[in-house]
């Protein structure tokens, strides 16, 4: 059975509530597996059965809930066409496209619009689906760039609103304020005394500005739930309608001494539109990491088309292009060098300050920065299979993934409003005929206070905020974690497994000793082993030659040259006659080396692979490589065991070579000669010791074990980011990044913990205040919108997280 996956943008939640309702709503669909609605990202992610349901049928399910489904839009200028059958072909054909909602084209203006997902297809797409019919797409120049933020448009919108109530709102609350002792002394303009002034100001508050309330409210009950629109329209409607009863009761009567509740109303709502406001601004804020992210990519690139050199925007570049990239200039996308050579400042995927020199036939990687040197690359990925946007990927995914410890807010946010409608009903008789009998404004004023100072937002934003911050900050540091509960469990890590190659060392072998026969000079000697090995395709041979030539010695051309397999190399260079090889390949010519084999099984016990070389029949040297370890791990692996962690290294390589490495590093534990089968039956042994083990390799040969663990942690270098059988993507490829994971785990969880407590104590704390009559309703208000903003705050604290060095 095929699984799709789906992201849908959803517009008009207000609360958690909406967001657990919409998610029961999708997964009663036929065909879907799992839904899951994240309400602080406004957007929700659906895993289905494509035989069985498909978008549309999502789409109608969240508007039949009284939601809706936000789309992009795009215009396109269309060249090609020659008739009214074109037009129709080039609509059919974008209609058919997976995340087009609607395309209609106007064959008078040769334009079409589109409506599209663009979680799901992109700009490229279009294009390259049109391309294939014989015609042209070309997005309209003003429209470029041009990208409709709808988290923007919400702010503005609910500024609009916050202004108009605020102005209308002021005389009302003026005209309460007055009334208290304390400020008697406030002059108050006669007119605002007047019941149908208030009346006058408050109507527009409450319906204009409220309707929001209302819509939300009736959409949810209609669909026999509750969520936060039905207490404030609840709270809002008793204070506006009873003090219009009384404004009403008391026409012919001396009007200015009614006791009247317009200002509670309005007041309330223009509270709580502010929260909303500082709400959407600090959620705005919550998804900066992505904002970076994509900050990095470059937005144009300079590639050549059917001989012309021209500047394309980077939606269009396509596999295989030829692009030119100036020193200064950002490589657009990932590729390969077909021509040049340069310095490429690729810090923003591995850390690495210094720039790397790359030259024709090496990887480059799409908005990595070249300093100085002209080059032309070959792409070979675009669009969204760059490693950059494989990493915003993951980075989003995470961010709208939902951690087990939300699960208890989810359940609460459902039964959350039902629970406070009761408490207030309870309030409102318990006052009216035990606390103060008869006294209906009094009672309904606690009645009020109850329904507005509960708050299922703050519920409902504690975890998603957090994780949001949370797995982007990491992200920032280059650690991805592939979803909320995996940032959850990394935190309980107690052992980690580490795998030799790749891991705890470069996963590359260098030349690491040079010993030398007496009166042999070093570099007459390394000239003549580096121009005999430049011929071996052996991957030691090339360690070799890279090691001499690091050392600015020039080589030449052999004369002959001959690989033996087991044995070595036989080369002949200026007719001087060369052997590199085994201690087999000496006795094969009867060159005596034994006085040298002790040094030679030094450096084998060292874990390092070392060649014994003749010339012209007498040993001159023995040559070591070895697969040298990382700078950083002895400090990441003491780091690690100074947490309280366990560190076990795994290998495949022989016991000796195993137990050298692990001497160097400080690591005690070590399983050496062991399949890549075999590595996940070690990590189980460990997961029934009662263990919680993550797993850390480099994502090939570990893929079992990495699946198997608790956590599994690839070394990633930024190519190949999204490995689908770990957790968490280290994209700097150092091990104090294991660390960092852990930290960043720790900090989160702390701040969701933080997050929750804060919201199930307010709400613990505060119905119970506003019951006992403690509290006024717009005192009450104020609490409640503040309250959502307070944990969103709390959740960008840890933006400002600096790693432990």
């Amino acid at each position: 059975m095929s699984q799709k996956e789906t992201t849908l943008q959803i517009a008009g939640m207000t609360c958690a509530a909406c967001a657990t309702r919409i998610e029961k709503g999708l997964k009663k669909v036929e065909g879907v597996e799992e839904a899951n609605v994240n309400f602080a990202l406004e957007k929700t992610n659906i895993k289905y059965d494509p035989d069985k349901t498909d978008i549309t049928k999502f789409k109608e399910k969240v508007q039949s809930l009284g939601y809706s489904i936000v789309t992009d839009k795009v215009e396109f200028d269309i060249t090609g066409m020659t008739c009214a059958a074109c037009a129709n072909k080039i609509e059919k054909r974008l209609n058919k496209l997976d995340g087009v909602d609607k395309a209609a084209v106007n064959f008078a203006l040769e334009s079409v619009l589109v409506e599209y997902n663009p979680d799901q297809v992109s700009i490229a797409d279009m294009k390259e689906a049109i391309k294939k019919l014989g015609y042209t797409l070309e997005q309209k120049q003003e429209k470029v760039g041009e990208q409709v933020d709808h988290r923007q448009k919400e702010i503005e919108r609910q500024t609009g609103k916050f202004i108009f109530s605020a102005v209308l709102s002021f005389p009302l609350l003026w005209a309460m304020v007055s009334h208290f002792e304390f400020t008697s002394f406030i002059w108050l303009p006669d007119m605002f005394m007047n019941p149908w002034a208030q009346f006058a100001l408050a109507t527009p508050v409450q319906f204009i500005v409220g309707r929001q309330f209302y819509v939300g409210a009736f959409k949810a009950l209609r669909n026999k739930s509750a969520n936060m629109d039905v207490l404030v329209a609840l709270g809002t409607s008793a204070a506006y309608f009873y003090s219009l009863y009384l404004s009403i009761v008391s026409i012919g009567s001396n009007a200015h001494t009614v006791e009247l509740y317009y200002e509670t109303s309005a007041v309330l709502i223009t509270l709580i539109i502010l929260g909303k406001l500082f709400e959407a601004r600090a959620k705005g804020r919550s998804s900066e990491a992505i904002k970076k992210l994509m900050g990095l990519q470059a937005k144009n690139a300079t590639v050549v088309r059917d001989g012309q050199e021209m500047i394309i925007p980077i939606e269009d570049v396509l596999q295989g292009d030829i692009v030119f990239v100036r020193p200064g200039e950002k490589v657009p996308v990932d590729g390969e060098i077909a021509e040049g050579r340069s310095a490429l400042d690729e810090s923003m995927l591995t850390g690495e300050s210094i720039p790397i020199d790359k030259t024709v036939g090496d990887h480059v990687i799409g908005s990595t920065i070249n300093k100085n040197g002209f080059l032309k690359i070959k792409a070979t990925k675009v669009g969204k299979d760059t490693a950059l946007a494989q990493i915003i990927k993951v980075v989003e995914e995470a961010q709208g993934s939902k951690a087990p410890i939300q699960r208890l807010a989810d359940v609460i946010s459902g039964i959350f409003v039902p629970i406070v409608v009761g408490i207030a009903i309870i309030t409102f008789l318990v006052w009216y005929f035990a606390v103060s009998p008869g006294e209906f404004a009094e009672a309904l004023e606690k009645f009020i206070a109850v329904l507005v100072i509960a708050c299922p937002c703050a519920l409902g934003l504690a975890t998603p905020t957090s994780i949001m911050a949370g797995s982007g900050r990491a992200a920032e540091f280059g650690i991805l974690f592939k979803g909320g509960e995996h940032l959850e469990t990394t935190h309980r890590l107690d052992t980690i497994i580490l795998d030799k190659t790749g891991t705890v060392t470069k996963g590359k072998p260098s030349l690491t000793d040079v010993i030398l026969a007496e009166g042999v000079e070093e570099n007459e000697f390394l000239a003549l082993v580096g121009t005999a090995e430049k011929n071996s395709e052996h991957p030691l041979a090339e360690a070799i030659v890279e090691g001499i030539k690091e050392k600015g010695i020039e080589l030449g051309s052999s004369d002959t040259f001959e690989a033996i397999p087991g044995f070595g190399i036989e080369s002949t260079i200026k007719g001087r006659q060369l052997l590199i090889g085994t201690r087999r390949l000496m006795a094969k010519y009867n060159i005596n080396v034994q006085d040298e084999l002790t040094k030679m099984e030094n450096l084998e016990k060292q874990g390092k692979t070392a060649m014994l070389a003749a010339i012209d029949g007498r040993y001159a040297g023995i040559v070591a490589v070895a697969d040298t370890i990382k700078e950083t791990s002895k400090e990441a692996i003491a780091r690690l065991q100074n947490m309280g962690l366990e560190v076990v290294m795994i290998t495949g390589d022989n016991t000796q070579t195993a137990q050298a490495i692990a001497k160097q590093v400080g690591i005690k534990q070590v399983i050496a000669e062991v399949l890549p089968e075999g590595k996940a039956e070690e990590v189980k042994k460990l997961q029934l010791a009662g263990k919680k083990v993550a797993m850390v390799g480099d994502g090939i040969n570990d893929a079992p074990a990495l699946a198997v663990a608790d956590i599994g942690m690839a070394i990633g270098t930024g190519t190949d980011v999204a490995m689908e059988a770990a957790d968490i993507t280290l994209i700097r490829g150092e091990l104090t990044s294991i660390a960092d994971a852990i930290f960043m785990s720790k900090k989160t969880i702390a701040n969701i913990k933080q997050n929750l407590f804060w919201a199930l104590a307010y709400n613990a704390l505060g119905v119970p205040i506003a019951a006992a009559g403690f509290l006024a309703p717009w005192l009450a208000g104020a609490a409640m919108a503040f309250s959502s903003v307070s944990v969103v705050l709390n959740a960008l604290r840890l933006q400002r997280i600096k790693l432990k060095g």
